[in-house]
Formats: structure tokens, sequence, C-alpha cells
């Protein structure tokens, strides 16, 4: 009982002890302290300020602008999506005017597709590879627009690599069958002809009610016809 009660007083002691060295240092470092809380504050209302009276702002302008754009871009009407009409901006113009907001990097995206449509592949992979999202479709499908623009450069490996990075980043129901069945139908055209057919049949197992699986048998018989 005596040990117990000496041990408690030690702790206390410590206790004390450590109170009286933080009081300390902050009595001979209040000014530092101050200086840096000072810092900190004007940062956070600096950050605060900075997002809710210019950026948001910015930002609603911005999808405003960028309305008609995305219009064109629907119509495909993709020279007009891209430069604008003359009374309304395009993606380029959104892109260079607002180019910290969201919606400039989501012009990106639209600049991306706008370009691999038209034919001019690497503009397309200029703004892909500028283009960042987590979206669950959006980003799958700029993965995928990676791999058509490298394919159409015939650059085989990496849009191979695209296609793949496209199912597997997001495994949903709309894009996941599209790219897997792109990535199969590349490794045959490269005599890949045993991971084509996995895909092929992953394809059917993985996502039987797409239009992807529903082809995918005649594929499998093709790639079989070819292993012999």
């Amino acid at each position: 009982m005596a040990k117990k009660k000496t041990e408690q007083a030690d702790n206390l002691q410590e206790l004390e002890s450590a109170l009286t060295k933080t009081e300390q240092f902050i009595e001979d470092n209040q000014t530092i302290i101050s200086y840096v809380v000072g810092a900190i504050i004007l940062v956070v209302a600096g950050y605060l300020g900075f997002n809710r009276f210019y950026l948001q702002p910015k930002q609603e302008e911005a999808n405003s602008q960028m309305f008609m754009a995305e219009n064109y871009f629907e119509k495909d009407s993709f020279n007009l999506a891209i430069n604008g009409d003359g009374n309304y901006l395009g993606f380029l113009d959104i892109v260079d005017d607002y180019g910290i907001t969201k919606a400039a990097n989501r012009a990106k995206y639209y600049l991306g597709i706008s370009y691999l449509h038209l034919g001019q592949y690497d503009e397309a992979l200029d703004y892909l590879n500028d283009f960042k999202s987590d979206d669950l479709l959006l980003a799958p499908v700029a993965e995928g627009a990676k791999g058509d623009a490298y394919l159409e450069l015939g650059e085989s490996d990496t849009a191979l690599k695209h296609y793949k990075k496209a199912y597997t980043i997001s495994d949903n129901q709309l894009t996941a069958p599209i790219y897997m069945m792109k990535a199969a139908k590349l490794l045959e055209s490269m005599d890949e002809l045993e991971d084509a057919m996995k895909i092929y049949k992953d394809i059917k197992t993985k996502y039987p009610e797409s239009t992807e699986a529903t082809n995918a048998d005649r594929y499998i018989a093709r790639v079989k016809i070819k292993l012999g």
C-alpha cells in the first residue's frame, strides 16, 4: 500500500514538473508562438476568403459560359465546341480564362474527346493527360479515350495499358465491359490469344447483361479456331 502511494506521488510530481516545463516553454517562446498562431489564422482565413469570394464565383461563371460549348459537344459539333461560335466561348477559352476551376478541368476532358473525334490524336492526348478525375464514369472513359488515341497512333502496347486501366479503375456495368472488349480485341490482333480468350470469358462471367457479353461467344469461337 505504501509502495502504491509512493508511485502515485512520483507520478503526480512528474506531471507537475512537465506542466511547469510546458508553462516555462510557452512563456519563453510567447512571441514566436503568437507569430505562428497568427500565421496559421491568416492562412486559413485567406484560403476561406479566396475560395468563397474568388473561386466559387469563378466556378459559377465558368459553368455558365461553358453551357453552349457542352451543347455543341452533345450535337457532335466538335469544332464549335472547341473554338466557340463567336458569341459563346469554346472549351479552349474556358481552359484559358478559368484555368483553376473544376469547370476548366472538365473542359480538358471535353477537348480530349473532341480532338479524338476530329482525328487530332496528339492534341487529344495533351488534354486527356491533363484531365484529373476520380468520377466513376469520366475517369475510365478518359483512360479508354487515351487508349483509342494511342491505338490510332500505332502504339498498341500503350493503348492496351490504358484499356486495362480503364476497366480496372472503375468496375462498373457501363464502361468496364466496353474497355475489356477493346483490350481483348487488341490482344487478339497482337496474337496474344490466351490473354484475349480470358478477357472474353471474363466479360461473359462478370457482365452477362452487357452488349459485349452477348457478342463474346462469337469472339471466343474465333479464338478457339485460331488456337487450333
